[in-house]
């Protein structure tokens, strides 16, 4: 029986697909799995028997993921599931940015108890006139999931699409290799890339003294990919026209011509089900078979369903310890590295003598997955 903890509340879309050798439990130390959204796990004492974390949803700084990989806790993370949900806000913010509604709907409700509130309306409607997005041009750094589909929506809308993305290049997406470029000719830039030492305030003073006046700016992607500091003071300059924002603190509520969500980007129905369904697949698929799709702390490594009668998940941490895998369990093991972590999977008739994957240099766990 696999136990399985959720630290926060997943959608019963996904907990149901857990069959009848899985059972929720209340208490964190008797879980073998946890699904997670938002909650913070830095602070958590991770069970000596936990054997994967899956996010229901694409970022992982919540989790501490060196600790689990030297654990030989898988971490799973569900990318692309909650795409749509993040592309349509951003749409939404480069609509709210454009046309001042929320001003003119503030003003609406101010005016409430006022009985020429029609008539008035006509003559306050100029001060929130704003611009359409149509013939604009969309800079969108990170091409992944959700910059892919908010560049098909933008252009779609009759918006001229440029992307930047060191590592993709697509042939149906106008692309540019130069950051400088995209700034240069975007009225709007929306930033989708993961949080990284690299990309750490990589919207700066730097950065926004190189992009067009009256850029607006959207961050839905991580709060810390914006110097906060240095983008009030565009703002407070007119260099920026807004800043759309879906992270909420003391800084970012106090800037001018700033709109903020409450970290809105997944949150949808449809979002929280699709995150749930690909965590709880990903995981069962690991528990059960020993397969490994979508981690953040391990590589890929799938060899489907078992067809031998004994099934071993290894972890390594040496680059020349899968050749000595091989020469304990035969030439039937697929693995391969991410970063300093290794896994793989061999599939045997039998196991192994004993005690002889462990004197393995650079083998660190190994689970039996099937046997």
């Amino acid at each position: 029986m696999t136990n399985v903890y959720c630290l926060n509340n997943i959608s019963s879309k996904g907990t149901d697909l857990l069959g009848e050798d899985y059972r929720l439990v209340t208490e964190p130390a008797e879980a073998d799995v946890v699904l997670v959204r938002s909650a913070s796990m830095h602070e958590m004492e991770l069970p000596d028997r936990l054997l994967a974390i899956a996010r229901a949803g694409a970022g992982v700084n919540n989790i501490p993921l060196e600790k689990c990989a030297d654990q030989g806790i898988v971490v799973f993370n569900a990318p692309g599931a909650n795409a749509n949900a993040v592309k349509e806000l951003v749409l939404a913010g480069m609509l709210l940015a454009s046309r001042d509604i929320i001003g003119g709907v503030e003003w609406d409700r101010a005016n409430k108890d006022n009985p020429n509130v029609a008539k008035e309306a006509e003559k306050a409607k100029k001060q929130f006139a704003g611009t359409e997005i149509s013939g604009k041009t969309l800079g969108i750094i990170g091409l992944g999931a959700i910059g892919y589909k908010l560049a098909k929506a933008a252009e779609a809308l009759g918006m001229t699409v440029i992307g930047y993305d060191p590592y993709l290049d697509l042939d149906d997406v106008h692309m540019t290799k130069d950051l400088d470029e995209l700034y240069a000719v975007s009225d709007f830039i929306t930033i989708h890339v993961p949080l990284l030492p690299a990309t750490r305030e990589m919207i700066n003073a730097e950065a926004i003294s190189r992009m067009k006046d009256g850029v607006i700016v959207l961050n839905y992607a991580r709060d810390l990919l914006v110097n906060e500091a240095d983008m009030a003071q565009a703002l407070s300059a007119g260099k920026v026209r807004k800043y759309m924002c879906d992270f909420a603190n003391p800084h970012t509520l106090a800037m001018e011509n700033t709109v903020v969500t409450p970290h809105l980007g997944a949150s949808t129905e449809e979002s929280e089900e699709n995150c749930a369904i690909m965590a709880v697949e990903e995981v069962t698929n690991y528990i059960e078979h020993g397969n490994i799709i979508n981690s953040v702390t391990f590589p890929r490594v799938d060899k489907g369903v078992p067809a031998k009668a004994v099934r071993l998940g290894i972890f390594y941490k040496k680059t020349d310890a899968l050749e000595a895998i091989r020469r304990v369990v035969g030439e039937d093991v697929t693995g391969s590295m991410r970063g300093d972590y290794g896994y793989a999977i061999a599939d045997m008739d039998e196991f192994p003598e004993s005690g002889s994957l462990e004197k393995v240099e650079g083998v660190y766990k190994i689970r039996c997955i099937r046997g």
